[in-house]
């Protein structure tokens, strides 16, 4: 209930501080003010019914009937006042616009209840599939993003997730093939067992084998006939506790990006890698590099929809580039200019689910 609360609560703040709130009161304003000043044969009070019919889409239900009855009262009396029939069928129309306003508001604050309800299990779901990754793992300085292509929607198919098991930080970061909750779903499958798999698996090897299998038996349990092939692409990382190096396995998906000392490189796997759930299909197996990672040396994980972000004129971002010449110095600031750059790029309009993963190989933190 606490985060249905806060939701409720910034869509009321929201409300506050929209202009579009005092329309109402300014359409008012303007048609009184011209039935007043035009002659009685030029009748703009007829328009008043458009005021609360513009209040139903901003306002709740009791402003809306208080502003109907200050549109009606007036005609009213004018109406009796000079024995006008004309005028009170104005007034008709007001009470019935007014009634069916009111009827209208009431719908819209039914669905943004509803909506804010959608949202807080939205976040709910999104803090159980991508749990909070610890911004620091010994020596490692940790930071991530995540953005959903729909603009209401808090996940998507993309996917991150990182386990501090006895072999070192291990990391996963992925992206499902298609979209909404199909995709979630085999997201979630993922996932579930690599927070479990990590802690047992010797390699990396072994442990996307483990994936595999895992959404192997997902698409047993859950078949979906309009997604006859459901897999993954997907990046797996390890840090040893102890080394000066990083393992690698890349399986179908865009390579890391290796920064140190003002230079961008691309991980290029020597052998490809299948993605999850197609390596029975394909008949490759899974390979893993090792890849020198020394003090100051960041390494940068991200999804398809970082590097195929458009421009208007259909040009992808230069991701390679836009890093080397980036002068951020911690995963945090790379990730947030990261994304400002991504929206500048694109003009705001981001069209697909982006997730990155930084990690900077940082000096130890001395204990005070």
């Amino acid at each position: 209930m606490g985060d249905l609360s806060r939701y409720q609560t910034a869509w009321i703040d929201l409300r506050r501080r929209d202009p579009v709130l005092l329309s109402p009161i300014a359409l008012t304003a303007v048609i009184g003010f011209l039935s007043v000043l035009t002659p009685h044969d030029v009748p703009f009070s007829r328009l008043l019914p458009a005021a609360p019919a513009l209040a139903a889409s901003v306002w709740s239900v009791r402003a809306t009937l208080a502003l109907g009855v200050i549109c009606l009262l007036p005609v009213v009396g004018y109406a009796i006042a000079l024995s006008d029939m004309t005028t009170l069928y104005t007034a008709g129309a007001i009470g019935a616009v007014t009634l069916a306003a009111v009827y209208a508001s009431h719908l819209r604050l039914q669905r943004e209840h509803t909506l804010a309800q959608v949202r807080a299990v939205a976040d709910a779901t999104q803090e159980v599939l991508l749990r909070p990754v610890p911004a620091r793992v010994r020596n490692l300085e940790i930071a991530t993003l995540y953005l959903a292509a729909a603009p209401q929607a808090r996940i998507g198919g993309d996917f991150y997730a990182a386990a501090d098991t006895p072999h070192g930080l291990r990391l996963i970061l992925g992206d499902v093939r298609g979209k909404g909750l199909r995709a979630v779903g085999v997201a979630a499958a993922i996932l579930g067992s690599f927070h479990e798999a990590a802690y047992e698996c010797a390699d990396l090897s072994q442990l996307a084998h483990r994936l595999d299998t895992t959404l192997t038996r997902y698409d047993i349990a859950v078949p979906d006939e309009d997604t006859p092939e459901r897999f993954a692409t997907a990046v797996i990382v390890e840090f040893p506790r102890t080394g000066t190096h990083v393992s690698v396995l890349t399986c179908g998906h865009p390579p890391p990006l290796l920064i140190r000392d003002g230079a961008a490189l691309a991980l290029e796997p020597t052998a490809p890698s299948p993605p999850v759930n197609l390596a029975a299909l394909i008949g490759r197996d899974y390979h893993v590099e090792r890849v020198p990672f020394t003090r100051g040396d960041l390494l940068l994980l991200y999804t398809d929809g970082v590097s195929e972000t458009r421009d208007a004129d259909g040009a992808f971002f230069p991701l390679t580039t836009w890093t080397a010449r980036t002068s951020a110095v911690s995963p945090s600031a790379l990730l947030r200019a990261l994304h400002q750059a991504l929206v500048l790029h694109s003009d705001g309009s981001l069209d697909d689910d982006i997730a990155c993963v930084a990690v900077l190989n940082a000096p130890r933190r001395r204990d005070p």
